[in-house]
């Protein structure tokens, strides 16, 4: 019997798929000092993580008998792929199951920003019966989506699905990737209308310029931030800007900055430099919307994720 240590977790319906197939699956987390000598004192076969494990050369090189790594979700910064490939092992993810509820998470990020709904959901419990009016007015110079631009840096799955929603809501939509020169994107209405739109990509200065809104959805460059204070500098007075891809995509020293100044009136984080131990400064800041890295955070995504996962270890073994 094949067995499978899913070390971060992996949703029933990826379980029951897994089983229904003859493999042996474990959910009960393994510390990392201690998951070399489990994976080869139970002789699994098969890893899968999410985010929190990492999976490195010296735990490859440790576990002869691995022949799989999968990753329950897009990026892939904790595991050395191309090593663990170079050593004979596949290494898959899942990126096309969690991309609504990361593209979703980017909206509620964003009505959260435009109606300032970050702080006063700090501040009401505190002081709402007091100063109610006062809060009121405080909050008095929100912000419609609709007619204003959303800049999408990188056009990959999620950038499209993202864009999707952004023209549902009668926004304006451009965007920048290194590779996609243009791409088509279709609406499936509730009725079975569909409406398709043609996005041509732009230079990223360009895109920064005219964007209400930044969203970002590219990979970590190496310890080189994509967003920092030159291309902040590049972006409208009073925009906003939101990172739900990948720590470090953004120079949290120069956004914080650029917060402090007023250059940008707002932000939007799922994902931060020191995980899990963002800077105190940021979570703090009382211009940034904050959630602990729950792009894929649903119920429906971590079904999909566990079948996709199911499924590719299932052809795997079948070959």
């Amino acid at each position: 019997m094949i067995k499978i240590l899913a070390n971060d977790g992996i949703s029933q319906s990826g379980i029951s798929a897994l089983e229904s197939k003859g493999f042996k699956i474990d959910t009960e987390q393994v510390p990392q000092d201690q998951l070399a000598q489990e994976i080869n004192s139970q002789n699994y076969e098969v890893l899968l993580v999410r985010s929190a494990t990492t999976v490195r050369k010296d735990l490859i090189d440790a576990c002869p008998k691995l022949k799989i790594i999968g990753r329950g979700g897009v990026g892939m910064d904790n595991i050395d792929v191309v090593y663990a490939r170079k050593k004979g092992i596949t290494v898959f993810n899942t990126p096309a199951a969690s991309s609504s509820s990361v593209a979703e998470l980017v909206f509620a990020h964003l009505f959260g920003m435009v109606r300032f709904l970050f702080d006063s959901n700090r501040q009401m419990p505190l002081s709402g019966d007091a100063d109610f009016k006062a809060l009121k007015k405080s909050y008095a110079n929100g912000t419609e989506l609709a007619g204003k631009t959303l800049g999408i840096v990188g056009f990959g799955r999620i950038g499209k699905e993202v864009a999707k929603k952004a023209i549902g809501l009668g926004m304006n939509v451009i965007a920048n990737d290194k590779f996609v020169k243009e791409e088509v994107i279709t609406l499936d209405f509730f009725n079975g209308d569909k409406k398709s739109f043609k996005i041509v990509t732009q230079k990223l200065k360009d895109v920064l310029n005219k964007s209400d809104f930044v969203t970002l959805h590219v990979p970590k460059d190496g310890n080189k931030a994509v967003i920092g204070a030159e291309e902040i500098g590049l972006m409208k007075t009073g925009a906003g800007i939101l990172n739900v891809s990948r720590g470090g995509v953004i120079d949290e020293t120069a956004l914080m900055f650029a917060l402090d100044k007023q250059k940008l009136a707002y932000a939007g984080l799922d994902v931060y430099d020191n995980e899990p131990n963002p800077s105190i400064h940021i979570c703090m800041h009382n211009a940034i919307s904050l959630t602990p890295h729950i792009g894929a955070a649903t119920k429906e995504a971590q079904q999909r994720i566990g079948t996709e996962l199911a499924d590719q270890i299932s052809s795997y073994f079948e070959k």
